[in-house]
């Protein structure tokens, strides 16, 4: 996840540093909606003279509400914190290799007026047509930042190469543009990896929610994936971790996309199954293999073998991660959740697992979020920096 983007100035560090107290008020209501300012307080180590400064501040500036809590007993009545739901708003991107999807959020991280359209994979075309979306979804909202999903590795430059859609160096930033002519301040964009957000998405609220470390896996074209350290995305040294497709726990003989050969993910993508199946390679593996998998629903003998061994190459693979990273969960998103629910899916992973791992072995979940996961992660990673000191100083200050 990288800022492809940069807002034009440089906060100095005294003029972050005001908003810091700020911006831990706003990731505290961000994650338990409902607190009262004594609950507040004792969370942060604040006095109560700051916590009535801070929150007047966030007040203003459109974040944060407040509501009279229920009377409980004797004392004064207090109030709780809420995201204020008039207040300022990221605008969550997700492309994908077929369409895209754009949506609006809020504070609370939930995304609504999701708005999509199939695109041609012309890199040019795509972002014309996502700006004027953004533009669109965002009118008469104040919008702080956008945030995109992208089928790709996202480089430390942000360029986006997606060599499923043949995108050697695609530079995304001008899908603020029409957010950049409304707006005083230019709008930072946050590209992101689409496997990585979702994994997020399913990090906080999802199916991986409070675990110290989890995997998330889901295919789409190809396999994708992040390693999650108590609820952050594992990154690497250059903000490409998390590749899981082009280990090398395929055919070693067979090309992949990437320029490497023998990669997993080709072995457990509709690719894979139009090989089982005999059919031509497809030009939408995503929609073939959805199709694939409803023959295999109603009993289609040819669709259940395939699906079959598909599901069995991806839960083997799954065993390997489990020996690498040690997780608490690993969770499916994308294909893997009807792969998942394969006959032999669960006995390929006990099968691929150490012995000493099989009596009490990791739990793989469906994810959570489904289909929404990698817009929810999107516009968490906008939020992030929103709602950040150096966001907040961006955005809040002339």
């Amino acid at each position: 996840m990288t800022a492809s983007t940069e807002t034009g100035r440089e906060p100095g560090r005294a003029r972050v540093d005001r908003w810091r107290t700020k911006a831990e008020v706003l990731a505290e209501v961000r994650r338990s909606p409902g607190l009262t300012r004594v609950e507040l307080a004792r969370r942060l180590g604040l006095s109560s003279a700051s916590v009535t400064e801070t929150v007047a501040r966030l007040r203003e500036g459109g974040w944060l509400c407040e509501h009279r809590a229920p009377v409980q007993g004797r004392g004064r009545p207090t109030t709780t914190l809420e995201p204020a739901p008039d207040g300022p708003r990221v605008v969550a991107v997700d492309v994908r290799h077929e369409d895209w999807r754009v949506g609006l959020a809020g504070l609370d991280g939930q995304v609504s007026g999701i708005v999509t359209a199939r695109h041609d994979r012309d890199p040019q075309r795509v972002a014309t047509a996502l700006a004027a979306a953004v533009g669109d979804i965002a009118a008469g909202h104040r919008t702080v930042a956008v945030g995109l999903a992208a089928p790709a590795p996202i480089s430390d430059d942000g360029l986006v190469r997606a060599t499923e859609l043949a995108w050697d160096a695609v530079d995304l930033g001008p899908v603020t543009a029409a957010l950049d002519e409304r707006c005083p301040d230019p709008v930072p964009l946050l590209v992101g990896n689409d496997a990585t957000l979702a994994g997020v998405a399913e990090a906080r609220t999802g199916a991986a929610a409070g675990a110290g470390t989890a995997v998330y896996l889901t295919v789409e074209v190809g396999l994708g994936g992040a390693l999650l350290l108590d609820g952050l995305p594992h990154l690497g040294a250059h903000g490409q971790a998390g590749e899981y497709g082009h280990l090398p726990f395929g055919d070693p003989a067979r090309p992949c996309s990437c320029g490497a050969t023998g990669c997993w993910g080709p072995e457990v993508d509709g690719r894979a199954l139009a090989r089982r199946l005999g059919d031509p390679p497809p030009g939408d593996p995503r929609s073939y293999a959805l199709g694939v998998l409803e023959r295999a629903a109603g009993g289609d003998a040819a669709a259940v073998h395939a699906v079959c061994g598909v599901a069995a190459a991806l839960a083997r693979g799954v065993a390997g991660l489990v020996a690498v990273h040690d997780p608490d969960v690993v969770v499916l998103g994308g294909l893997a959740r009807g792969l998942r629910a394969a006959p032999g899916f669960d006995e390929a992973y006990r099968r691929g697992l150490m012995a000493f791992r099989r009596d009490d072995p990791v739990p793989v979940r469906d994810a959570v979020h489904g289909d929404d996961g990698t817009l929810h992660g999107a516009a968490a990673l906008a939020l992030d920096h929103a709602t950040s000191a150096e966001g907040l100083a961006e955005s809040c200050e002339p």
